[in-house]
């Protein structure tokens, strides 16, 4: 079978569960993820003739996506972010595109400023973490989260891509230590923050792969991660820190109103690409 065939073919097997663009974008995922394959390979060298075990195993993989309704990202074992290609396995959550901008903002605030101390707290995958290592000028980044897979699939993520300045450490977001002194320039925080009513409005590929821990907060307490690093950001952050959220647009005023009970000021919330409230953040004066 050549390159274009396989194509075709993958396409044809995603297509029975999936509409035509997102059968499309995943077929790419498989075979450049999973092959090497680029669009421009395929455009370039659409006749090659491939090897019967490659056309199996990529087919498989189509086949996982559509018969177990995995992540095309768990079956590749890749996800791409911030222009890296990242480690992931069932028990890490999968970085999204929403979280991207959430580092755009910080590195336009403070790509000009040196020597920064940084803390990602549920760092998942380490995609933060390491993306503002990677973007800020000489940072010192510390990264934490409370899932142990997490912290390994994150520790070898820094590996792979050079991020040498990262620390992580095994830490529950809710309960991190007294600060004795402010360290921090930035903080960040991608929690879970999707309530659990919510799940019956979610893809079966989320809830049935992705760890539950690193997505919902109880309805009775929705706010419980951006109350607990507010109240940490109050003091662990440098006068005129910034602390970061990724958030839900179901509750951006109270979020914002929280961080504001926090002693926190100029507190700002934003729209990711969709149109919804995605991001806020706020400064210790």
């Amino acid at each position: 079978m050549t390159l274009s065939a396989l194509q075709k073919h993958l396409r044809a097997i995603l297509g029975a569960s999936l509409p035509a663009g997102e059968a499309d974008a995943t077929a790419r995922i498989i075979l450049e993820d999973a092959a090497g394959y680029t669009p421009v390979d395929i455009a370039v060298h659409a006749d090659r003739e491939l090897e019967d075990f490659t056309v199996e195993r990529l087919s498989a993989m189509a086949r996982r996506v559509v018969d177990n309704d995995e992540p095309v990202q768990y079956v590749t074992g890749h996800a791409r972010f911030y222009g890296m290609d990242l480690k992931v396995e069932p028990g890490v959550l999968i970085p999204r595109p929403e979280t991207e901008g959430l580092v755009d903002r910080i590195v336009d605030y403070a790509s000009s400023r040196p020597d920064l101390r940084v803390l990602d707290a549920c760092t998942g995958s380490g995609c933060i973490a390491i993306a503002l290592s990677r973007a800020l000028p000489f940072s010192e980044v510390d990264a934490v989260d409370i899932s142990g897979k997490a912290l390994a699939v994150a520790e070898e993520n820094a590996r792979m891509l050079g991020a040498a300045t990262v620390r992580f450490s095994h830490r529950d977001a809710l309960a991190l230590p007294d600060a004795d002194e402010a360290v921090y320039d930035i903080i960040v925080s991608n929690p879970p923050y999707v309530a659990d009513s919510e799940r019956d409005t979610m893809d079966d590929r989320v809830l049935l792969y992705e760890p539950s821990e690193a997505l919902f907060v109880p309805d009775s307490d929705p706010l419980r991660f951006y109350r607990a690093l507010s109240a940490y950001a109050a003091h662990a952050l440098k006068r005129g820190g910034r602390i970061y959220f990724e958030i839900n647009s179901l509750f951006a005023a109270d979020t914002a109103a929280c961080m504001r009970a926090a002693g926190l000021t100029d507190v700002c919330t934003d729209r990711d690409f969709c149109g919804r409230m995605r991001y806020a953040w706020a400064t210790r004066e």
